[in-house]
C-alpha cells in the first residue's frame, strides 16, 4: 500500500515538471521562428538594397558598350550586340583625358595627404595638449561645420583672385586641405587612445611631435585610412569647386571633363558612360586597399566597447 502511495506522488510531483518543459519548448520554438522570421526580414532588405545600388552601376557599365542608337531601346538591352569596347578608345581621344587624369591625381593626393596631416595635428593638439580656451576654441571650429559650403563659396573666390590663385593648382588644393569634420573624428578616436604609452614616451625623452608621429599615429591608422577614403572620393568627385576656378583646359579635373560629353542639345550617353567607368575605378582601388583598415576599426570599436 505505501509502495503505491509512493508512486503516485512521484507521479504527480513529476507532473508539474513536464508540464514546464513542454511549455518551455514551446518558448523556444516561437522564439526560434520569430528570429528566423526577423533574419529573413533583414536579408530581403538589405538583398533590395544591394540591387538597387548595382543596378544603375550594371546600367552604366552596358551603356557604356551599346552604339549609340541602342541606348534608349525599349525593352532595355543589358547585354550589348555587338559590344562596343572602342568606345573606350573614342571617350580617352574625344577630350584630354590623361591630362584630365594626371590633374585629379596630383590634386587628389595633395588634398588628401594635406587633410589628413593638419587634421591629425589639430586633432593631436585638441585632444592632448592643454592649453587656455582649448574646449572654446574647438567649439568654434566645429561650428564651422554648420555653415554650408555655398555661403563660403563667393569669399574663398574673392579671396582667391585677390592673391592671384584663379585658374592655378593652388586654388584646387589649398581650400581642402583643412577640415573640421577631419578633426572632429580623429580628435574623438585620439581621446579613446590610452595614456600609458604616451607617459612611457615621455619618460624616454620624447618630443610632442615624437609622440604624435611615433605613438598616436601608428595606433590610429584605422582613422586615419578612414579620414583618407573620406577624402580621396570627395576631391576626386568635386565638380562645383575646380569648374569656378579653373578655366583653361590643361588644368581641368577629372568631373569637369566629363561634363564635356554634354552639349546643349544632346548628350553622347555612351562615351559619357565609358568616361564615368574609367573614373571610378581609382575610387575603387582606394576604397578595396582601405578596406582592411575599416575591418580592423571595427574589431576594435567591439573591444573597446
Amino acid at each position: 500500500m505505501s509502495s503505491m502511495q509512493n508512486n503516485e506522488a512521484q507521479v504527480i510531483s513529476r507532473a508539474p515538471v513536464r508540464v514546464n518543459s513542454d511549455a518551455y519548448i514551446r518558448s523556444r520554438k516561437r522564439k526560434h521562428v520569430r528570429e528566423r522570421f526577423l533574419m529573413t526580414i533583414t536579408h530581403l532588405v538589405l538583398i533590395i538594397g544591394g540591387i538597387s545600388m548595382i543596378v544603375p552601376f550594371l546600367w552604366m557599365l552596358s551603356t557604356s558598350l551599346k552604339e549609340p542608337g541602342a541606348v534608349f531601346t525599349f525593352p532595355p538591352q543589358w547585354i550589348p550586340k555587338p559590344v562596343m569596347w572602342e568606345n573606350y578608345v573614342r571617350a580617352w581621344k574625344a577630350v584630354p583625358f590623361g591630362r584630365f587624369y594626371l590633374n585629379s591625381i596630383f590634386v587628389a593626393v595633395c588634398v588628401t595627404f594635406g587633410q589628413v596631416f593638419t587634421s591629425s595635428l589639430a586633432a593631436y593638439a585638441f585632444a592632448r595638449l592643454h592649453f587656455p580656451g582649448r574646449d572654446k576654441l574647438f567649439l568654434c571650429y566645429l561650428a564651422t561645420m554648420m555653415i554650408p559650403g555655398s555661403v563660403t563659396m563667393i569669399p574663398v573666390f574673392i579671396l582667391l583672385k585677390t592673391i592671384g590663385w584663379i585658374d592655378t593648382y593652388w586654388a584646387l588644393i589649398v581650400p581642402g586641405i583643412f577640415s573640421a569634420y577631419g578633426t572632429f573624428m580623429l580628435r574623438q578616436f585620439f581621446m579613446g587612445l590610452p595614456k600609458d604609452l604616451e607617459d612611457a614616451a615621455k619618460i624616454d625623452g620624447c618630443s610632442l611631435f615624437g609622440i604624435y608621429y611615433r605613438v598616436i599615429l601608428p595606433l590610429s591608422l584605422p582613422a586615419l585610412a578612414t579620414l583618407t577614403t573620406f577624402t580621396f572620393m570627395g576631391s576626386w568627385n568635386s565638380f562645383m569647386w575646380p569648374l569656378i576656378v579653373i578655366n583653361s583646359m590643361e588644368k581641368k579635373t577629372l568631373p569637369v571633363g566629363l561634363a564635356s560629353f554634354q552639349g546643349l542639345y544632346t548628350t553622347d550617353w555612351t562615351l559619357l558612360m565609358a568616361g564615368s567607368i574609367i573614373v571610378l575605378l581609382p575610387v575603387l582601388i582606394v576604397f578595396i586597399f582601405n578596406q582592411r583598415f575599416f575591418v580592423k576599426g571595427i574589431q576594435l570599436g567591439a573591444v573597446k566597447g
